[in-house]
């Protein structure tokens, strides 16, 4: 059997993780390794799991810092690991930021999860196939 996407979430509200969570699991069968509601916790998890995971998805509006400065920190990581931003405010510029910062994806949360799923669907087959 192939290893499951390995996913790490920053996302501060708690509605929004217990609802991405189990979605990810069952849609997808992703195993979700870890959360982080703030930019300096994610920053700290990501350093200390550089090469343990696949896909980190990240609110740009956090608590405490910005998911931009986490998108920016991951800059430098292997091909294989893909940042997906999931925000509520995916303006044209805020998107363009977004990809100059380092995302391989943006989406709006409100009207783009399907396409975000399908996304991580994406991902999850190049990770079965090994090709990731």
């Amino acid at each position: 059997m192939n290893p499951p996407l390995t996913v790490f979430l920053v996302e501060d509200n708690s509605h929004v993780r217990l609802g991405l969570i189990p979605a990810l699991r069952d849609l997808i069968g992703a195993q979700i390794l870890a959360t982080a509601e703030s930019e300096n916790e994610a920053i700290t998890w990501l350093a200390s799991h550089k090469e343990g995971w696949d896909l980190a998805v990240v609110e740009l509006y956090l608590k405490r810092g910005t998911g931009l400065g986490v998108v920016r920190w991951t800059n430098g990581r292997p091909g294989r690991q893909k940042v997906a931003v999931l925000t509520d405010y995916p303006t044209e510029a805020t998107r363009r930021r977004c990809q100059k910062a380092g995302a391989d994806a943006v989406f709006d949360k409100e009207t783009e999860l399907d396409q975000f799923i399908a996304f991580c669907q994406g991902l999850s087959e190049v990770s079965a196939a090994g090709l990731g």
